[in-house]
Order: C-alpha cells, then sequence, then structure tokens
C-alpha cells in the first residue's frame, strides 16, 4: 500500500512490470487447486449468485481488504443520494467476478492465447484489490485532500498487482502477457457502473452480457489489448455516456461537488491534530499516514465521525465545517464556466473556492474487429458509429463557490464572479453564459469584499 514502494524491494522476474503499488497477500500453505479450503458463495444485488475461489475468499477475509467496508463508493455523494450508501468492498467484490467473468470468456473463446486456471484467478485477485489504495471518502481523500495538505509532491492511487512466491508463502505471479490483458481490462471494468446506477436510482443501458460474449484480444502495437465487435459501438458507447451521467447527475453534481470539497478543507484544517500510529509505534498525521502501509490500514472515512464527535479545541475549526454539512449550512455556488480547452484554475482561499470538473466519455483507446478480420483491431469514427453521437466527449467546468453564506457577501461574490466572466476575453478558451454578456449594472465598492 505504499505508494513509494518499487518492484525492487522484493525479488521477482526480470521481465515483470515494474509497479508504483505493491500489493503482497500472504496464504500459508495455500496451493491453486487446495482441497482443504472451499469456495464461498457471495449474493450481489446485480450479479446474483456468485462462487468465489478460496484464495479469493483468503483475502477478502484479510483487514486490508475489510478496510474497503468502511470506505463510501462515491465519497461524499452520499449526502446528496441516501442511497448511494456502497463501499468499495462490494464493488471490489463485484470487479472481481465481472473480472473472472469476461477472462474465462477469452479463454474459452481464444484458447491460443494460452490462458491458463491460474491467469484466471490472478485476474480476479486484480480485479479484487485494485481499490485497496483507496483513502477516507475514496477521490475526497486522493484528489482533493492530499493535493492541498501535500502540495509539493505527487500522489496518485494506483493498482498495479505483482505476487511471487516469498518465505514460504504462496504468491502468484502473472506472465507479461497477461498482464497487458489485465491493466486493459481494469481500465475497462472501472467504467462499468452498474452497482452505481443500482443504488443511485439511475437508468443504464449498457448490457455487459453482450460486451463479453463479443470480447476478443487482438494485438495493436505490439501490446494485447480487449476489443469488441464493430457492431457492439452502440452497446460500447452506451457504457461511456451511462458513466458520463453518472458524473454529471450525481458524481460531480454541485452539491455533491460542494459537499466533498467541505470534507476536504475539514480534512486539512484537522490534519497536524491527528495521530495515527502505525510500524515500530511512530506516529502519522492524516496526510502523513501515506508513507506508512500499517497507519494506513486504519484511515477510512470513520475519520469523519472522529473530527465531528471529538471535544479537541484544536479540531474546532475542521468540526464546525463537518457540522455544517451534517446540518446543511452548505457553501453556496456562485455560478459556472465553460472552457474551450483544458486549463488549470482550482484554488481555495478565505471566502472562495474555484473548483474544476472534468467530465469525458474516455474513449481515446477503444479498439474494436470486423467479422471479417477477427483478429485485427481497428478504430470507428464517429461516422461509422452513429451520427447522433456529440461532436465533443469532453468539456471542463469552472464552479466558484462562496464559503460565507451571509446575503451582504453572496450578492457581492455574485458581482465579482460576473464581472470576472466578462472580463474573459474568448480567446482564452472561456464561454461565457448568454445570461452574463449583457453589461453588469455598476455596484458600490462599500458592498465589495
Amino acid at each position: 500500500l505504499r505508494p513509494n514502494h518499487t518492484s525492487a524491494d522484493i525479488s521477482m522476474p526480470q521481465h515483470s512490470l515494474s509497479c508504483d503499488y505493491l500489493i503482497i497477500f500472504g496464504c500459508s500453505c495455500l496451493t491453486l487447486h487446495t482441497k482443504k479450503m472451499l469456495s464461498k458463495i457471495f449474493n450481489d444485488p446485480i450479479h446474483g449468485t456468485m462462487e468465489l475461489h478460496p484464495l479469493l475468499v483468503k483475502i477478502i477475509d484479510t483487514q486490508q481488504f475489510q478496510r474497503l467496508r468502511f470506505i463510501k463508493q462515491l465519497g461524499g455523494v452520499y449526502y446528496v443520494y441516501p442511497g448511494a450508501s456502497h463501499n468499495r468492498f462490494e464493488h471490489s467484490i463485484s470487479v472481481c467476478y465481472l473480472a473472472g467473468q469476461l477472462v474465462k470468456a477469452l479463454k474459452e473463446r481464444q484458447p491460443e492465447l494460452n490462458i491458463s486456471d491460474r491467469d484466471v484467478l490472478c485476474v480476479q485477485i486484480a480485479g479484487l484489490c485494485h481499490d485497496l489504495g483507496h483513502g477516507p471518502f475514496s477521490h475526497v481523500f486522493d484528489s482533493l485532500f492530499i493535493p492541498r495538505a501535500l502540495p509539493d509532491i505527487t500522489w496518485k492511487v494506483k493498482s498495479k498487482i505483482i505476487f511471487c512466491k516469498k518465505n514460504s508463502h504462496y504468491y502468484f505471479f502473472l506472465t507479461l502477457q497477461i498482464m497487458f490483458i489485465v491493466v486493459n481490462l481494469l481500465l475497462l471494468l472501472q467504467w462499468y457502473c452498474l452497482l452505481d446506477c443500482y443504488h443511485l436510482g439511475i437508468q443504464n443501458n449498457f448490457d455487459y452480457h453482450r460486451f463479453i460474449k463479443f470480447a476478443r484480444v487482438c494485438e495493436v502495437d505490439g501490446k494485447k489489448i480487449i476489443c469488441t465487435r464493430d457492431k457492439e459501438a452502440s452497446n460500447l458507447y452506451n457504457m461511456f455516456y451511462t458513466r458520463t451521467y453518472l458524473h454529471q447527475r450525481a458524481c460531480q453534481h454541485r452539491v455533491s461537488d460542494i459537499i466533498q470539497n467541505m470534507i476536504a478543507e475539514a480534512f486539512v484544517k484537522a490534519d497536524e491534530h491527528i495521530r495515527i500510529e502505525g510500524s515500530g509505534g511512530k506516529m502519522f498525521t492524516l496526510s502523513t499516514a501515506i508513507d506508512d502501509p500499517e497507519a494506513y490500514t486504519k484511515l477510512t472515512d470513520q475519520v469523519f465521525e472522529q473530527i465531528l464527535n471529538s471535544t479537541d479545541p484544536k479540531l474546532e475549526e475542521a468540526r464546525k465545517i463537518l457540522r455544517n454539512i451534517i446540518e446543511r449550512q452548505l457553501y453556496k455556488c456562485l455560478g459556472q464556466i465553460q472552457t474551450g480547452e483544458r486549463t488549470n484554475l482550482t484554488q481555495v482561499c478565505v471566502c472562495v473556492c474555484v473548483c474544476s470538473v472534468n467530465i469525458d466519455y474516455r474513449i481515446k483507446d477503444v479498439h474494436f474487429y470486423r467479422k471479417t478480420d477477427i483478429n485485427k483491431a481497428i478504430k470507428l469514427s464517429k461516422e461509422e458509429v452513429s451520427k447522433l453521437l456529440p461532436q465533443q466527449f469532453e468539456e471542463q467546468l469552472f464552479r466558484v463557490y462562496c464559503k460565507k453564506t451571509d446575503q451582504e457577501t453572496l450578492e457581492a461574490a455574485k458581482k465579482h464572479f460576473d464581472r470576472w466572466c466578462i472580463d474573459k476575453k474568448p480567446q482564452e478558451g472561456f464561454i461565457i453564459p448568454p445570461e452574463l454578456r449583457a453589461p453588469i449594472k455598476h455596484f458600490d465598492s462599500k458592498t465589495e469584499t
């Protein structure tokens, strides 16, 4: 779980891929075809009955994986959508099952890939473990809190997983070919929004059964990637659209965005006053816990309640922000402006929070194959798929929130935001909303803040 852990820390074959995250699970005296342990049945609201290999059960029963029970899948969205109560725990088990279904289909359909039962299990392990690196409230911790608490470092949650045999424990190592498939597979599976749609009450039009049915591995520039039939393009675009719609409607909804930024700000204010014991009894703060596996394993969404219910006067500022979330005293959105091209403008100050919202289909590297040549990967133009597709597949918005909620401050801040929008020139890439194109009425400088 350590961001700075490297493949040099353990012994492994020279051709293996380097890893940004190294996740090791030891299972004493456990072989791939163990007879002493039984598979376990899980019931899932989407997939129904799922039977998992005993090694997968062994991993699920570790402290590191059980921690995911206490990390919300959609972070602060739960405070806007009460149904979004599902956790990374059930999500990861679902991804593990889907990964297994997909690679089993590839194994049966393409025997020339020489996918073994061991490879199938490794792919399932990869699906099971892909979210182990997430911190409290998932992307709130990764993308909002850490950049603000530790602005001088670059830290991202990644989960490339390597298994090997060491110290009389049994591990499994992916071949280079299967590793390429796994990485490609996980990129696809992270877009599967079945569980999110279910809990948010949002319609999902993507048929994953058909995707698995038509999936094939083809080679592109020497790499093995997963492709689907050209006639299945519309179904695949439905997945991309569903994911984009979920971000617009829930994950990056204005109120969700406000709440998640408030949580991040509370964590920043509480950072130096929270102590987590790590390896060797060493103490870490909320942000520095990312440097120690033992300390990081203790971080879950319960940090929110820890701050909220504390009586420590040093946590008063953070406690007040979280109490405002509970009592719905939220920052106010002054408005948003769209950009023609991506730029970085995120900023947090005393009164105002400026946040960038990036929404895209992520379809740049999707490949297909035709019935006439099932082993040749191709790309389809938008015209070949449908003329009804949008002209642009990504957009960036800048939203401005005012932390103070008194009427006088809000009115002054709104006028400043409107003037800022109008002052932006078209060549700077900003698209001004129609309602702001008319001149703004002059206001007294005494009301400015």
